[in-house]
């Protein structure tokens, strides 16, 4: 008795002691001190995260915190990369592979909620982690932190950019389609089949009893798919009368805007789950794949529609900046609450699945033009991002630096396991060799002919491997001799640059290729980021006007070819050649800095400019007769690619003089003048009447970039024969298809009042 009466002393004396120290630590102390402590928010599961400022990349950024309703950041005192760990894990990535001090990112507004914290890497959460207390810093914006995250997701994570943070042991991972019927075991991709779902023991059924069409919804989204259509379950029930199955999932209750399963209220069963679905069998589904993975000729042309909405920049199907269509002029979307949800709408009317990630601050590039609509907010089931709530756009609320993107849910085609690179320093680079299969169906490992292989077909083939963008297409790899394979089974290979793996480009039936020996096979560096060049239209409306310039004025631009071909024939030195001249202002709105393909060592002097070569051949100008007839035509090398100037907070790089480094950088622009030797085009041979002019950048595809599309610009002119009016300059893709023909179809000026 007596001992017992003393345990009890014993603990209430503990008790005593260890309350207090407890409250101790997770109350914040009276005033400021630079003493860390444990702070642990009100609920640490209904924090929020989020990664903001520019330039960046999707899985970088100033770190910012959402608590007690108000957005705010971290202060960069003692941080550390154990503290980058714990937020980049809070954000949905692996790990950290970095972080920043300074607001590297630029300054953030409102609360500076954490100061001097101190993690040890391993917590769930940085609200437990070691800090002065929540609101309490002595910081200025000037010190907000940034994470860099390994590109690398969680599996199973809800939200890229915004994540709401949850624990839970049965938290559902990765969900699958397993097909049943023997021939749908072979085509890809596959449409329809029983839902299973992976959590740390394996893989596992859901029971159907209650199972939804929007529960079917959210699955088809998962695996790429836009639409869902009702299943024949006659066929299923006799299998699964002859399975034995796991039902890890009792019950699923998705409201059907969700972009995950993980995210629907489920019930897990916890009893024996091999006979917890009474009365009914496994879930099954049947999903409606876009346009673009479709098998059906009729389908396609039946799903198929005028787009209003359009992806732009992005290495693989299925992501890239979102532009819309307003009038007849494509525009972007400002990434003012832009999250899952609007993103999912996006993807799913793009012909896509539910979206994987929601980009913000020009993740996939700078657009250009207009921005077309604000503050987007969905919820869900529109079909189209116009039938969406949004905010109208001034001058004062975005900019492009802000320019929403999407990287979406897209349907499994295992294009991946029919090529592979060989032989690089690095899995980006290395001798190609496809998959190919014999006329008695053995399948071999063969090389791709490197005549004729470039840019455009390396593009697809990164693509293909899920290497971004292509950064050289090589037709020697003597270097890369890594492989036993010496036969060449692709010869011609021709890609437009649009195609889902090599193998849907133009090729000889039969190799046809000059050079057979494996040293001359094609080759890849590949990038997960590219430069994109584009014209500034305006200024060439602005600055178009037409010089008589006397022979004798011109012998070095006739050395460099400048001129038309009647030149040649001229009395040299007298008499005059009429030039069409005007400004080339070229931007770098791309995610990587745009550089000559030749280095420095290979680069041509030409001693009359006095300046080097990096490009033989950098634009085109043409002027075109209203059917596209070419009545004169103009080239510009790029003798001097260099940053003539920068966006705000870019600085640049590339300057020519003394021999330096050539280039664009991202952010800059390189500005060829009016009155520069060959900016012009020679139009002494041209006749009075309607014409078309275009400028093309990068014409031969020498240098990669993430979109093409955008390198032409063109223009209406009137030639009178002694002045010229031009109007309706735009870049190539900047209108809507309807817009661009009756542009090709314009009669010409009536008269030289242009409205």
């Amino acid at each position: 008795m007596e001992l017992h009466q003393w345990c009890r002393h014993i603990i209430v004396f503990l008790l005593n002691v260890w309350i207090p120290s407890c409250f101790a630590q997770t109350t914040p102390p009276a005033r400021s001190s630079p003493t860390p402590t444990p702070q642990t928010a009100d609920n640490p599961d209904s924090l929020k995260f989020r990664l903001s400022g520019f330039p960046r990349k999707h899985n970088e950024g100033r770190i910012e915190v959402f608590y007690k309703g108000e957005w705010g950041t971290i202060c960069d005192d003692d941080f550390s990369l154990a503290n980058a760990h714990v937020l980049c894990r809070q954000l949905g990535f692996v790990s950290a592979t970095g972080w920043t001090h300074s607001a590297k990112y630029g300054k953030g507004a409102g609360k500076i909620w954490l100061d001097n914290v101190q993690c040890s890497g391993s917590e769930r959460s940085v609200s437990v982690c070691k800090s002065r207390g929540w609101g309490n810093s002595d910081c200025t914006h000037d010190e907000d932190a940034g994470v860099i995250c390994k590109d690398e997701r969680l599996p199973g994570f809800v939200d890229s950019n915004v994540i709401e943070v949850q624990v839970d042991e049965n938290r559902v991972e990765e969900v699958r389609l397993r097909p049943v019927f023997t021939t749908a075991t072979k085509r890809m991709p596959v449409t329809e089949g029983v839902v299973e779902v992976k959590n740390k023991d394996g893989w596992a059924q859901i029971c159907d009893i209650g199972w939804t069409p929007k529960n079917t919804h959210v699955v088809c989204g998962m695996m790429g798919f836009p639409h869902e259509k009702k299943v024949n379950k006659n066929f299923y029930k006799l299998y699964a009368e002859r399975q034995k199955n796991f039902f890890l999932v009792h019950s699923v209750a998705c409201l059907g805007t969700e972009v995950h399963l993980a995210a629907c209220p489920l019930e897990f069963n916890y009893g024996n789950a091999t006979e917890s679905c009474p009365g009914g069998m496994p879930a099954v589904v049947s999903c409606v794949p876009g346009p673009l993975y479709t098998q059906s000729p009729t389908m396609k042309k039946k799903l198929k529609m005028p787009p209003t909405t359009r992806l732009k920049g992005g290495a693989k199907y299925g992501e890239g900046r979102v532009e819309v269509l307003k009038g007849s002029e494509w525009g972007t979307v400002c990434d003012d609450r832009w999250n899952l949800v609007s993103a999912s709408v996006v993807c799913r009317e793009m012909g896509f699945g539910s979206a994987k990630e929601a980009l913000t601050g020009a993740s996939m590039g700078k657009g250009l033009g207009p921005i077309h609509m604000n503050e987007v907010q969905c919820t869900g089931n529109e079909r189209s991002l116009w039938s969406c709530r949004y905010k109208n756009i001034t001058a004062e609320d975005c900019k492009h630096t802000e320019d929403a993107s999407v990287r979406c849910n897209v349907p499994y085609m295992g294009y991946e396991k029919t090529v592979r690179i060989l032989g690089g320093r690095t899995r980006y680079e290395g001798r190609v060799e496809v998959l190919h299969r014999e006329a008695d169906g053995t399948l071999r490992w063969g090389l791709i002919c490197g005549e004729g292989w470039g840019t455009q077909e390396a593009m697809v083939l990164c693509r293909q491997l899920g290497l971004g963008y292509a950064n050289h297409g090589l037709q020697e790899t003597w270097y890369w001799d890594s492989s036993n394979v010496t036969d060449m089974v692709m010869s011609g290979v021709k890609c437009t640059g649009d195609e889902m793996s090599i193998s849907q480009c133009q090729h000889h039936r039969t190799v046809n290729c000059q050079k057979a020996a494996a040293r001359f096979a094609a080759g890849v560096i590949c990038s997960e980021t590219a430069s994109d060049l584009v014209l500034n239209a305006p200024l060439v409306q602005q600055t178009t006007y037409i010089e008589d310039r006397p022979l004798h004025m011109l012998y070095c631009a006739a050395e460099e070819d400048c001129l038309s071909k009647s030149a040649a024939s001229a009395n040299w030195p007298y008499g005059h050649r009429r030039l069409l001249r005007f400004s080339s202002q070229i931007h770098n709105i791309g995610r990587a800095d745009f550089r000559p393909k030749a280095g420095r060592h290979s680069w041509v002097w030409h001693a009359c400019h006095g300046h080097y070569h990096s490009m033989d051949i950098f634009t085109h100008y043409d002027l075109m007769s209203a059917n596209g007839t070419k009545v004169a035509e103009g080239h510009k090398a790029s003798f001097c690619l260099e940053d003539t100037d920068c966006d705000e907070g870019v600085s640049k790089r590339y300057k020519c003089a003394n021999f330096g480094e050539q280039g664009i950088t991202v952010g800059c622009w390189d500005l060829y003048r009016h009155d520069i030797d060959c900016q012009w085009i020679d139009i002494t041979d041209v006749k009075p009447g309607n014409y078309i002019l275009q400028v093309v950048i990068n014409p031969n595809y020498e240098v990669s970039e993430s979109d093409f599309t955008n390198n032409a610009m063109k223009c209406n002119c009137k030639y009178d024969g002694h002045r010229i009016w031009v109007h309706n300059c735009h870049i190539g893709d900047a209108f809507s298809e309807e817009a661009e023909k009756k542009f090709e179809k314009y009669p010409g000026q009536l008269n030289n009042q242009i409205s």
